[in-house]
């Protein structure tokens, strides 16, 4: 792998993605964990969709930060399900009316399954964000 600090950080931003409790806390709140001092959904997506071809390409950065095409085609049905939100509900929301749209589920969904195929682990929650009152 030619950059493993990229793949670390590609990996971060998939574990914040598939947290809706991170989302809520540190994006909305600003209440960060020890050692985060600021922290938001547009660095996510700046590194998905403008810093690296993730979003139109990950087929590209097999061998550079992503492992096989398992992993590619992991991020690009993040990347698709977060176009859908963009394309539905422009690029200005805020974080917390981005977290809080019935799609963001969807969301949550594909970037814990791409942190799980990228990471090999398992991402546990204690909130159910289908289940929270809007």
């Amino acid at each position: 792998m030619k950059y493993p600090a990229m793949r670390n950080e590609l990996l971060s931003y998939l574990k914040d993605l598939s947290n809706w409790d991170y989302q809520n806390d540190c994006w909305v709140n600003g209440k960060c964990p020890y050692g985060v001092e600021h922290d938001e959904l547009d660095y996510a997506i700046h590194f998905l969709f403008d810093d690296t071809v993730l979003s139109d390409d990950p087929e590209s950065l097999i061998g550079v930060f992503l492992r096989n095409k398992e992993e590619a085609d992991s991020i690009r049905s993040l990347c698709n399900e977060l176009q859908i939100v963009f394309e539905k509900y422009g690029t200005e929301l805020s974080d917390r009316e981005y977290i809080n749209l019935v799609e963001w589920k969807d969301v949550l969904m594909f970037a814990q399954l791409a942190f799980r195929k990228l990471s090999g682990t398992e991402i546990q929650h204690t909130h159910n964000p289908t289940e929270r009152n809007n």
